[in-house]
């Protein structure tokens, strides 16, 4: 059966792609004025979870927020009064331990590398200039918080605009992580009815995506990260903060935060100390932090949630911050969750459509199958909000307005 250009489901089509279209480029030229906002959505949507187990336990929805709310921040000023300058000084001594990484190269390890391939490297090695560019650029710079703070301070409005921003963050996000359901209720409200039960449940299901990715694998960044931090520091590695830090953030993509942290670590140690007892000391803490995250951080932070594929992670992170800048990278992953999702979709639809080949009784008794049912899909995000169809309170009293119980 065709359709023709005329018919109402063909325009209908077309209405949604021009609004597509038209959303898609409002952000774009809202971009700058979205990003605060953006934040604050996450930072609610991150705290939502222990919000609603406060309210399982009795407490109403503002008393939750707040302490919630308190929670977060006192964290957030935490990380960054601790993190901030513990970061400047190690970025401090990696600028000045680079003469001795230079020292290295060229002294023990282009000679042994020589020596062990037969190679001629002298000549196409020289990490003085690279080692004085990146002095030249640190001490231009002047630190991370000079940097940042200076950016800010070249203007009145620059520093006005920093500040609103600043102050407008917890804001929103207080009133999103208290008002967030309501608003998502009224956005069901708006919704055409015919596809109102589609929409619920692919929101749904992105949501169980992004939980599985953000919640569970940030929590194991962040616990892998300070068991190299801690290991490597008390292993005697002056750089080993950083090199755990780093190897955390990056651990996402499996092994990759291993390897890069494993390689790191063993060149700041042999240059440093450039003995065996010390690497094989380094080797032992990534050994354990491994160990500690295959049986117990992943199984009991991520379990076995649905998670982004960590190059679908790596793509739309590099994509949105080429698109949008900032607002992108804030975007990526909630965007590429529900695109993971709407393929799915469309994948199970088209499997069971007459252009795949399959029997049209047959795909209806298959999806109406409990099992052929996407994990989440019975779930209701909105449990508060009336689902289309059912009685509304008042309904039938007269006015509208239900009478005193």
């Amino acid at each position: 059966m065709t359709i023709d250009s005329t018919h109402p489901l063909s325009d209908r089509r077309w209405h949604w792609l021009a609004l597509a279209i038209g959303l898609g480029a409002l952000v774009w030229l809202l971009g700058p004025v979205l990003t605060p906002f953006v934040i604050a959505a996450l930072l609610a949507w991150l705290g939502e979870p222990l919000v609603a187990r406060i309210q399982r336990g009795g407490r109403s929805r503002t008393t939750a927020v707040l302490l919630v709310f308190s929670l977060m921040t006192c964290v957030v000023v935490l990380s960054v009064l601790l993190l901030v300058p513990l970061i400047e000084r190690q970025l401090a001594q990696l600028v000045d331990w680079l003469p001795r990484f230079g020292s290295w190269i060229t002294d023990r390890a282009v000679p042994w590398a020589e020596k062990r391939f037969k190679l001629e490297l002298a000549g196409y090695v020289d990490p003085t200039q690279i080692i004085e560019l990146l002095k030249a650029h640190w001490q231009a710079a002047g630190g991370v918080a000079a940097t940042i703070f200076g950016g800010v301070s070249k203007s009145g409005i620059a520093i006005l605009g920093w500040l609103a921003n600043l102050v407008l963050i917890p804001v929103v996000a207080f009133y999103f992580m208290r008002d967030g359901r309501d608003m998502l209720g009224h956005v069901r409200e708006l919704l055409p009815r015919p596809i109102e039960p589609v929409v619920v449940r692919l929101a749904n299901e992105s949501d169980q995506v992004l939980g599985g990715f953000i919640r569970g694998q940030l929590s194991v960044m962040i616990a892998l990260g300070s068991i190299y931090a801690i290991g490597l520091t008390l292993v005697g590695v002056d750089l080993g903060i950083l090199i755990g830090i780093v190897a955390g953030l990056v651990s996402f993509v499996p092994y990759l935060g291993a390897v890069v942290g494993v390689g790191a670590a063993v060149i700041a140690t042999l240059v440093q100390h450039g003995d065996w007892q010390h690497l094989a000391l380094v080797l032992v803490v990534f050994s354990v932090g491994q160990t500690i995250e295959s049986f117990f951080l992943t199984p009991w932070l991520v379990g076995d949630k649905i998670g982004l594929h960590p190059v679908a992670v790596i793509f739309a992170i590099m994509a949105g911050g080429q698109l949008f800048g900032f607002l992108g990278v804030l975007l990526a992953l909630p965007v590429a969750a529900v695109g993971v999702v709407v393929l799915r979709y469309v994948h199970e639809s088209y499997r069971h459509s007459r252009l795949y080949g399959a029997d049209e009784t047959v795909s209806m008794a298959v999806l109406e199958d409990a099992d052929a049912v996407p994990v989440g899909a019975g779930e209701d995000p909105f449990p508060d909000i009336p689902v289309a169809g059912s009685p509304i309170p008042g309904a039938d009293e007269p006015n509208g307005v239900p009478g005193p119980k």
